[in-house]
This record gives structure tokens, sequence and C-alpha cells, in this order.
């Protein structure tokens, strides 16, 4: 008997206590009395610029609540400091950069201030840019200045391990495409380190290179030039192949995208072209520089743009094919052939 009542006191107590919670929870005042707090009849912006609010490392609940009340965001300040109380949150609350709507439910301010979800800016970075390109995204995102950002590409300052292995002084082709999300007050180092992080995460820690020929550089270098070429995704094992099959018998790649890059050395070309010149003349095919495939054999001296894993691995795990030779038919597909009379058949045929 004894136990039953001690079970049902303690349901009671929790009872009570939940109620209690409750109460505070949905009436503030009432634990503070008559002193009523500012409330301001505010409306959540929807298009409007989120505000900007800053937390110092250690400060009071009540001063946060405060801050927020002041800027609108919520309605309440005595309402947020009961409800860290209640929640369990008053040693929770993390400094940092916030950003917010006005008129959010009180709830919700704290939530996100005790799980940290500090204010940030995401960028997404497509596959095959080049790292001039990169850096126009960044400024455009409020990330970085594009200045900043290419004078911290100096290879030597950071230390991941898949950069023992690159014998370019670039960082091109290692700045990992993908989606980030940075804090306002990121550096451009602190940039470049995230890229080269998402590649030695999603990259040199994944791919296998046993049995290969070729070191992770010449991979990463011989994928740029597919990521350009190729623009759909299921050709860049068959149009690896190509190029391999070229690299076995020494053969001039005579990739276009390797002559766009080289086109760029020249500043009235970037000028009036842009990093990917559309259509090449063939005086642009005799454009004299280490990058220009169609005069230089082998490998361009580091990669053009920064491929996404997939190419990489196309280079890696590339189609067997018989091809040596491809021509564009005009619909982002491309025409194989094995023989030159093939190939000069599809040119013919799509050009």
């Amino acid at each position: 008997m004894n136990r039953i009542l001690v079970a049902v006191a303690s349901v009671l107590v929790a009872a009570i206590v939940l109620a209690l919670g409750w109460f505070v929870y949905t009436t503030p005042d009432a634990v503070y009395g008559d002193d009523q707090p500012t409330v301001r009849d505010v409306t959540p912006t929807s298009d409007g610029d989120p505000l900007l609010i800053t937390i110092a490392p250690g400060e009071s609940p009540r001063s946060i609540g405060d801050a927020l009340e002041e800027q609108g965001i919520i309605t309440s300040s005595r309402h947020f400091e009961v409800l860290v109380g209640v929640t369990g949150n008053a040693n929770s609350l993390e400094a940092g950069d916030y950003e917010f709507d006005r008129g959010i439910p009180v709830s919700e301010a704290v939530n996100r201030i005790a799980e940290g979800r500090t204010a940030s800016r995401r960028v997404v970075i497509p596959e095959g840019l080049r790292a001039e390109e990169i850096g126009n995204i960044l400024e455009e995102g409020g990330i970085v200045t594009k200045d900043a950002f290419m004078a911290a590409l100096v290879k030597s300052d950071y230390t991941h391990p898949f950069l023992s292995q690159v014998q370019s002084s670039s960082l091109d082709g290692y700045l990992f495409p993908a989606a980030y999300e940075f804090r306002r007050d990121v550096t451009a180092p602190e940039v470049v380190d995230t890229l080269l992080l998402g590649f030695q995460t999603n990259v040199a820690d994944k791919l296998e290179l046993a049995g290969q020929p070729y070191t992770l550089d010449q991979v990463v270098t011989l994928a740029a030039i597919v990521e350009r070429e190729a623009t759909v995704e299921s050709e860049h094992p068959i149009i690896a192949s190509v190029f391999l099959n070229r690299l076995a018998i020494d053969m001039a790649l005579q990739a276009d995208p390797t002559v766009q890059y080289a086109l760029t050395e020249d500043p009235l070309n970037l000028l009036a072209y842009g990093y990917w010149k559309a259509e090449l003349t063939f005086e642009d095919l005799e454009f004299d520089s280490p990058y220009n495939t169609y005069i230089y054999p082998g490998l361009t001296p580091g990669p053009i743009a920064n491929p996404g894993f997939d190419t990489i691995q196309s280079v890696v795990r590339p189609d067997q094919t018989p091809y040596l030779y491809f021509v564009a038919k005009g619909d982002g597909t491309h025409a194989f052939a094995e023989t030159l009379d093939e190939h000069f058949a599809n040119i013919d045929l799509y050009q």
C-alpha cells in the first residue's frame, strides 16, 4: 500500500510541476507581478532582411531577452527569460551572431540560441569551375572578397595529407565543389581550408588508386579536362577512356578546354571572352602555352578546373572502349569513333 501511495504522490508532484511550468510558460507576468513588460505588436517579416543579434559569451538570459525585444524579434523579454529557465537552457545559450526575423515565437528564439544555430551564409560551388570563378561566387555570396580568396591560395599554408601528393603549386583542382555554409566572420584562409577539407574527405579518403598507373595529381588533372569537356554525366567514363587511350599511345589530347584555359594567359582574351571562350578558332589552337594540349602532348601542368568526385572516379574507373576520337553532336552528347575515317564521317554528319 505504501508503494502505491508513493507512486501516486510522485505522479501528483510531476503533474503539479508540469502544470506550473506550463503556467509560467504561458503567463510569465503571473510570476513577476504587476510589472508589465513592454509588448509590441510586431508583424513577422517575410521579404525584409533578417536582423543580426550578437550574443556575448556568458551573457545572461535577461540581457539576451532584452536585446531580442528591443529589436522587435520577440514580444516579451520576460517570456524569453522564464522559458529559458523552464526548459533548463540557462547555461546552454551559445554565444555568436544570430539572424532572426521580427515577430518569431519566443520558443523558436530559445531553441535556436540553445542549439547554437548561429547566422551563416550558404554558397553552392558547381563542378568544373576554376579558382577565379569560385572567388566570384564567394564574393557575390558575401563570404569573402575574390582578391582575398585568391591571395589565400598558397599551398604551403595548408596541411591536409593529400597535398603531399600534389606536384602543382596551384590549388586549382582541389577546391572541392559542393554546398557550404560559412559564418559571417570567416576569413579567406578558413574558406580555402574548408574547400580543401572537402576534397580530403570526399575524394582523397575515398579514392582507390591501388594498381593505377597515374598519381592523384595526374588523375585530378585529367578529371578536370573531362569535367569541362563532357556535358552529360553518363559520358564522363567514355570521354575519360578516350583521353586515357590517347595517353597510352602518346597521342596529343587535343582537348578544347585546355586551349580555353590557356587563352586566359592573355589579358585581352580574358577581357573579351571570359574564362572559357565558346568558339575556338584555328589561331586559338596554335596559342603557345604548356596548357594547350593541341601543341604539347601529355597532361597539362596542373588541373584547369575543380572536378567533382564522380568525374574523378571516371578517370580511375573508366569505361573500357577502343575509342580515340569524339565529336559534339549539338545536343550535349558526343559521337565516338575508333578510327580517323569514322571520326571524319561523324564530323560530316554532326558538324
